[in-house]
């Protein structure tokens, strides 16, 4: 079996002027940083991941959480139009790198807005946040750009967090994990298990039972040992000061090579 491809793009030399929205602006540490993110990209090695890595974008603070940048459904990858302007310089160099993966690849056109993280797979259904970042023509354009290869779209109101993914992620039996606090409508999850802390509600999933966690959310890897889950946890404490998570640093591609 070929192996699992994921997409990153290293930090910048602006990360620390990376946007924020829903937290209060702390002091990044640019060295740190850039330590945490070879660890989580070494994490993906050891777990059978070929990381390639996007050009890099240095104008744009917060290229690093390269997962806004597309969304990949089957041998589809949409080209995200992001919210925030000051983002919307990431997507050239991941269009190539897409395209090299061999995706066909779509765009997202004006008016229209959406940003990846808004974007939560779980089988064939694709729950999209609507929200500060994605709006009602981008949920559109997402919606006749993968209905037509089998897909259900289903729109989720984001009000809380910055993206949809901020809040909730999926377990690998697709039961959706998320901090109540932060959700605001719960209801619309079918299997829905609520999380302890806030940073628990990302994983990464890894192969098998092996949940890529951050490490700021131990009881939530207790609680998920307990269902017979491997948590692998990772520090990426100054991503999670401008509202980063596991996900946000990578995009996977299990539907084309796994």
């Amino acid at each position: 079996m070929p192996s699992k491809k994921a997409l990153v793009r290293r930090p910048g030399p602006r990360l620390a002027e990376g946007l924020v929205t829903h937290v209060e602006r702390t002091e990044i540490d640019p060295e740190l940083a850039a330590a945490q993110w070879e660890s989580y990209v070494d994490v993906l090695a050891a777990h059978g991941w070929e990381t390639t890595e996007a050009a890099p974008a240095d104008d744009c603070p917060d290229a690093v959480f390269v997962e806004d940048t597309v969304v990949v459904y089957k041998n589809v990858a949409l080209i995200a139009r992001p919210g925030a302007e000051s983002r919307r310089g990431e997507t050239h160099g991941v269009e190539q790198a897409m395209a090299g993966l061999g995706c066909s690849v779509n765009w997202v056109w004006e008016p229209g807005t959406l940003e990846g993280g808004d974007v939560l797979k779980i089988g064939d259904t694709i729950y999209v946040g609507r929200g500060g970042r994605t709006n009602a023509a981008g949920v559109q354009q997402l919606r006749a750009t993968f209905e037509p290869l089998g897909a259900r779209v289903v729109t989720v109101p984001v009000s809380k967090v910055l993206h949809l993914k901020s809040a909730v992620t999926a377990l690998p039996d697709g039961t959706v994990i998320g901090h109540v606090p932060l959700m605001d409508t719960p209801s619309l999850f079918g299997r829905f298990l609520p999380v302890p802390e806030e940073s628990g509600a990302h994983v990464v999933l890894l192969g098998g039972d092996t949940l890529l966690m951050a490490a700021s959310a131990p009881k939530t890897a207790e609680l998920f040992q307990d269902l017979g889950y491997a948590p692998v946890l990772v520090d990426i404490s100054e991503f999670e000061k401008l509202e980063g998570c596991v996900t946000c640093l990578s995009v996977r591609l299990r539907e084309l090579y796994a």
